[in-house]
């Protein structure tokens, strides 16, 4: 079995090189020969109106969140982990929200912002800013629809503060959110693979209402209460995820923040003793395994 792990040309950060050199060790463990190819190698495209790939492989383990040439794999019959329209609506956090909406996951009160076409219009309707106000609260979380590391998600205390948010990102994707102040600098990651919530760790940050890792949030290991595991194996099971990483405010009861399709996992594993990239590694091997003797 053969397989390419598909990459963002542009990401040569420390997690996500690290990511991929712990795949393909657990892949040459498995006897999995992998090689890693940029997503700007041409891989696939159009040519004489067909679909042209450049890939043979038996898999993609597809660590990017380009969706346009996700789905011209699948078209051109490539088994991708994560699959395209997984991916999909994983990177678009109100895409996120609107799936996994009236399956009974609980989700922090969320209102999808209007996106703004013309550059020279302004964010100035105070019944705008009222209705969110009314319906969310202050503060109120402000979230860019496509972000990592929670590096594009916003507080805002007062109204004009919002009105400045709002007026800085109107032509981005974006959402509005209610702040769970119960769950401020604080969270657990649960990582689910093949279905099973198999490890998870709870997220802590003393200096920013924002957990993540990337901005100073320290890991821990922790057991995973049963509802919190229902909860990430039935989003993961919803939006059709061979692997994910879910952020669940630790509220009364617990919320579902987030799904990371393309979770980062170092610390993880670091503090988990889990070995989530051999996990991983076995679940595609398996799946595609059991995809060729269906065949």
């Amino acid at each position: 079995m053969k397989g390419v792990i598909l990459v963002n040309p542009y990401d040569t950060s420390r997690a996500q090189i690290r990511k991929t050199a712990r795949m393909q060790e657990e892949f040459a463990a498995l006897g999995v020969e992998t090689r890693v190819v940029r997503n700007d190698g041409l891989a696939v495209y159009v040519c004489d109106g067909r679909i042209k790939c450049n890939i043979n492989e038996d898999f993609v383990l597809y660590f990017d969140k380009e969706r346009i040439i996700a789905s011209m794999l699948e078209k051109a019959g490539i088994r991708l982990f994560n699959r395209a329209e997984a991916t999909e609506i994983c990177d678009d956090k109100m895409l996120t929200h609107a799936v996994l909406a009236d399956s009974g996951i609980l989700m922090p009160d969320t209102i999808a912002g209007p996106l703004c076409y013309c550059a020279d219009a302004r964010v100035d309707s105070d019944s705008y800013m009222r209705k969110i106000v009314d319906r969310l609260g202050l503060p109120v979380v402000v979230k860019e629809c496509h972000g990592s590391f929670g590096e594009q998600v916003y507080l805002c205390d007062s109204i004009s503060q919002l009105r400045d948010k709002l007026e800085e990102i109107k032509g981005k994707p974006h959402l509005l959110q209610r702040y769970e102040a119960g769950s401020r600098g604080s969270d657990m990651r649960v990582i689910v693979i093949g279905g099973k919530a198999v490890c998870a760790m709870r997220r802590i940050n003393a200096h920013d209402f924002r957990s993540n890792v990337a901005l100073g949030g320290k890991g821990e290991s922790t057991a995973i209460p049963r509802d919190i595991e229902i909860m990430c194996e039935k989003a993961a099971s919803i939006i059709g995820l061979d692997y994910c990483g879910v952020d669940v405010l630790l509220t009364d009861p617990p919320k579902l923040c987030e799904v990371n399709s393309n979770a980062m996992f170092e610390e993880m594993e670091s503090v988990t003793q889990f070995n989530v990239a051999r996990a991983y590694a076995l679940h595609i091997v398996n799946s595609v395994a059991a995809n060729d003797k269906s065949r």
